[in-house]
């Protein structure tokens, strides 16, 4: 169960069994992104086919947020995980799109798109 006084909380789902959705909600900044980072770490591994980032509950993604989806990425580029980022709100797209890493990670819009990518 997520903290409730936490700035921002990863719940974690799975949506096959070798594929982890973390659905991220609150405002991911300084002080709040080792609430993704540790999800990313323990989730990232090679028995993992993917793991999805779901930002669709987030209302601020600061730079210390984006760093942790950059190390994610980076982490599963190294193991030869599948990195799945789900941004669909201004709150999410805009700093992504903004630092241009719109280009470095794989971005769908919705949860659905990536529940039937990793379906078959």
């Amino acid at each position: 169960m997520p903290d409730p006084t936490a700035l921002a909380s990863v719940v974690v789902d799975r949506i096959a069994p070798d594929v982890v959705v973390l659905h991220v909600s609150g405002e991911l900044d300084t002080t709040s992104s080792g609430e993704l980072t540790t999800p990313l770490d323990s989730h990232v591994v090679e028995a993992n086919r993917a793991v999805v980032v779901d930002l669709g509950g987030v209302k601020f993604l600061g730079s210390a947020g984006l760093e942790a989806l950059v190390l994610g990425q980076q982490r599963a580029a190294g193991t030869g995980v599948e990195f799945v980022v789900v941004a669909s709100t201004r709150a999410a797209l805009r700093p992504i799109e903004a630092t241009g890493l719109d280009s470095v990670f794989t971005i769908l819009r919705s949860l659905d798109e990536a529940v039937e990518r990793y379906s078959s």
